[in-house]
């Protein structure tokens, strides 16, 4: 069995496809297995249903193939898909479709400045050394701007709420100012009607006259939350500075937001290269000292094996100090309560990362479902770095934890319920959406909005938005 790579008959997200801003990746043997029994098998559903083999390949057809190769490549069904998801489209929304209301706390896109400054190339290498082999969404993604958000977040995804965030920066690398979240959100409300967009508003608490002007960013930019990073601000020369939430400037952070009252505090832990700031150490000490304030931990402390973490395993003693088990450990150690505490752990990118290492992912959710408990763990995507996020959606809804590691660990059960808090429920809470009232604007949305704006904007672009 080989793979034929470069070919350009087989389907889309196996080809090794490069543009002017990556370059393919090879495959590893184990990668070459994989892929090539997943082209095999839709190729023979492609003969069987007399349907494209490309077709097949970019829906959920191919998400299902992939799924399970990923099961019989690690020897365990850890995503129950069976094989009639392959063969036939109604079999295949049985599985994945839900009835979750999908709330995705992480969305970007870049603004034209930050296309054209902040290093594309380094994230997109990046999220193609971590995803899996048959992933296709990155394909079509070369400008990462507000069309591809527009098409991946509400043309191909059921995503019925998305927020808005952005990284940090003071610079033109920054993905988006404040106000243009806030203007994208304006104009897409007014389109879609109120609710479809929540956004942030970034802050620096270690620019003065960012946290004295924190009044203004509520008044003026109506945030769902702030967005902090500790690892400090990314400019054109370099990183400056990180901090704490324990620090100085972190404490007067937190109480500047205490007084605002947007109580909503989403704090980037993880994915840091393991740089001290971070980790989230601070998280429990600062979530135990403001119990008012709730805090969302985007990626959960989860670092990526490609810079040196080790792989996510159960939480020990011994594994304290390693991704996840850092957030873990902070909160445990402040005694956060784990059935009504103030700390809510988020998969953004951390999901997306282990999808194609099932036996990580199962340990991810199992402790985090433990020591958190269903009711504080979120759902984000960091859509559209990926692409649309509806295979995340589908991967997750099909997912489960093996028995002999609830048995070994004590986890418990990925449940129905349990997907629909982590789905839905828990960001309704969070972000104050009114999940039966967004169902039905949902519902009944033809998103025309949606294909009139995307034109508008692949013809005139992000002009005016600012």
């Amino acid at each position: 069995m080989t793979v034929r790579v470069g070919q350009t008959d087989r389907p889309l997200f196996l080809r090794q496809l490069s543009t002017d801003e990556y370059l393919p990746q090879p495959y590893s043997d184990v990668d070459k297995l994989v892929v090539a029994k997943t082209v095999d098998r839709i190729e023979t559903a492609s003969a069987e249903r007399r349907r494209d083999v490309s077709d097949l390949a970019d829906g959920r057809a191919g998400t299902a193939a992939g799924l399970r190769e990923l099961n019989a490549e690690w020897g365990e069904t850890y995503y129950d898909v069976p094989e009639d998801a392959v063969r036939d489209d109604d079999a295949a929304s049985d599985v994945f479709d839900g009835p979750e209301f999908v709330i995705d706390v992480q969305t970007h896109f870049m603004a034209p400045h930050g296309v054209r400054s902040f290093p594309t190339q380094m994230l997109i290498d990046l999220y193609r050394a971590t995803m899996p082999t048959w992933w296709t969404q990155l394909d079509d993604i070369v400008a990462m701007d507000l069309a591809c958000y527009i098409r991946n977040v509400f043309l191909e995804c059921e995503t019925g709420v998305a927020v808005l965030t952005s990284g940090p920066g003071v610079d033109d690398w920054r993905n988006l100012f404040n106000d243009e979240m806030h203007a994208t959100r304006m104009l897409i409300d007014g389109l879609a009607g109120t609710g479809r967009l929540l956004n942030h508003a970034v802050v620096h608490p270690k620019i003065d006259h960012e946290l004295e002007g924190m009044e203004a960013f509520r008044d003026e930019f109506q945030p769902a939350g702030w967005k902090v990073y500790t690892l400090g601000v990314l400019t054109e020369q370099g990183p400056q500075e990180g901090w704490a939430l324990t620090d100085d400037e972190g404490m007067r952070f937190l109480e500047k937001a205490r007084a605002l009252d947007v109580r909503l505090v989403c704090a980037h832990k993880g994915i840091s290269w393991l740089a001290n700031n971070g980790s989230p150490a601070d998280i429990g000490p600062a979530a135990k000292a403001f119990p008012d304030l709730d805090f969302l931990i985007y990626h959960s402390g989860y670092e990526m094996e490609s810079y040196g973490a080790p792989p996510e395993g159960p939480f020990t003693e011994e594994t304290a100090d390693d991704g996840i088990n850092r957030l873990i450990k902070s909160v445990r150690d402040a005694e956060i309560d784990r059935t009504n505490g103030n700390v809510y752990a988020e998969l953004g990118t951390t999901w997306f990362s282990v999808i194609r290492r099932p036996e990580e992912a199962a340990h991810v959710m199992g402790k985090l479902l433990l020591h958190f408990g269903a009711d504080n763990i979120v759902w984000g995507t960091d859509s559209i770095f990926y692409g649309s996020a509806q295979p995340l959606i589908d991967a997750f809804r099909t997912f489960q934890i093996p028995d002999r590691l609830c048995e070994q660990f004590g986890y418990p059960k990925l449940t129905a319920e349990a997907k629909d808090k982590i789905l839905s429920r828990n960001a309704a809470r969070l972000y104050k959406v009114d999940v039966p009232t967004m169902q039905e604007r949902v519902k009944n949305d033809d998103l025309s909005w949606a294909r009139d704006l995307l034109r508008e904007v692949e013809k005139h672009g992000f002009a005016g938005l600012r």
